[in-house]
């Protein structure tokens, strides 16, 4: 397994963290019911063998499925070491109150005493949105507080946008980490060839950088199906390899929901020459 150093955390996580949202969400990109025993127990196998295989980064959130993606994490890391994983949770937007009792019960079904790190769970933030975020009855207070009881190590935010308020967030410096979307198709938090870009003001920061949707969510493939429907070539290999060729991703978070897609993707990472020159692929004169 190929390790990389979380930013300012200092610790050492897999390039590869396990992605919890398909495990919680019902029919997300494919037929799925996350209530199913036998969703449960290949969810749980999955994480063994992720486990086994040297990935140590867990990614879930009680919006995966109210709660669902966290206790399949529960039932399956309980009795793992705090030392041997770095597992992450999030919080929807809320007040103050509303923060600590959603990390109250992300901790009862993660079935831990404190995690390593609690993100604000981020889909497009406004202003207004941010501005109550760092208010007296604001989220980040309340992550701070959850920073000062040991309950979690470290605080971060998702996003999917690339506004203002993201840049806002980085240069706030409150936050560890950052997790984004990144991939072939959404290449707008890293432009090489100007350069700028949100991952590249986080790296400034010395933020942990995750990124998600290393496989675009099947965008991609789709596309491929409809100008070529006689493709047969997979892609997810390529569209992975091109994510952890960035040099400035810590980790790229990927759903599993099986031992047999874990050892694939974990095949995949530690395939070192099939990474790419992401700057050549930019370039544009000979």
């Amino acid at each position: 397994m190929e390790y990389s150093v979380l930013g300012k955390t200092g610790k050492k996580v897999s390039r590869i963290g396990f992605g919890g949202a398909v495990a919680g969400l019902k029919n997300y990109l494919h037929s799925y019911d996350p209530e199913s025993d036998e969703s449960i127990r290949q969810v749980v196998a999955a994480i063994d063998k992720a486990l086994e295989l040297g990935i140590n980064y867990f990614d879930t959130a009680p919006g995966y499925g109210e709660g669902k993606s966290e206790r399949m994490f529960g039932m399956a890391l309980e009795g793992v070491r705090p030392s041997e994983i770095f597992l992450a949770t999030k919080v929807s937007f809320g007040d103050y109150d509303q923060t600590m009792r959603s990390v109250e019960k992300s901790l009862k079904n993660l079935r831990r005493d404190r995690i390593d790190l609690l993100q604000i769970h981020g889909d497009t933030i406004s202003t207004e949105q941010k501005n109550a975020m760092f208010g007296e009855n604001g989220m980040l207070r309340a992550m701070k507080k959850v920073k000062e009881e040991g309950l979690a190590d470290y605080i971060g935010f998702t996003t999917e946008d690339n506004n203002d308020v993201v840049y806002e967030m980085i240069r706030e410096g409150s936050f560890d980490t950052i997790q984004m979307c990144y991939n072939l198709l959404f290449q707008l938090p890293y432009e090489p060839s100007r350069p700028f870009g949100s991952m590249l003001e986080a790296e400034k920061q010395e933020m942990g950088i995750i990124t998600m949707r290393a496989p675009t969510s099947g965008t991609f493939q789709r596309w491929i199906q409809m100008v070529n429907p006689e493709n047969t070539f997979n892609y997810t290999r390529a569209l992975i390899q091109f994510v952890l060729s960035n040099p400035l991703v810590d980790v790229a978070l990927i759903g599993m929901r099986s031992p047999e897609r874990v050892m694939e993707n974990v095949e995949i990472c530690e395939d070192l020459d099939g990474r790419v020159d992401i700057a050549a692929i930019h370039t544009r004169y000979v």
